[in-house]
């Protein structure tokens, strides 16, 4: 299993990742994420269809969420286009 928290960070630090709802919508309709992180207070009909996207629930808030990322605001969802040098994708 691996650190969720430390694979996110990361994959911001080295990927290509998009924070927020419509971010990870337009990402989702453009075939570009191959991974979204949803918080577990963001409501499951919020994002809508994302196709065959994988999705993974974080564990903690979207202010966790936008910590884990080490950045200064809440995220209620990332959409990782590219990973990096993270092993966010085997998550």
């Amino acid at each position: 299993m691996i650190d969720v928290n430390r694979a996110l960070k990361v994959a911001t630090d080295t990927g290509d990742v998009r924070f927020g709802i419509r971010e990870v919508r337009w990402a989702a309709k453009a075939r570009q994420a191959k991974l979204v992180v949803v918080a577990s207070n963001c409501p499951e009909d919020a994002l809508g269809t994302l196709g065959d996207v994988r999705v993974v629930r974080f564990p903690g808030t979207n202010v966790e969420l936008g910590a884990a990322c080490g950045v200064p605001f809440s995220v209620a969802a990332v959409a990782v286009l590219s990973p990096g040098e993270s092993n966010i994708l085997s998550a």
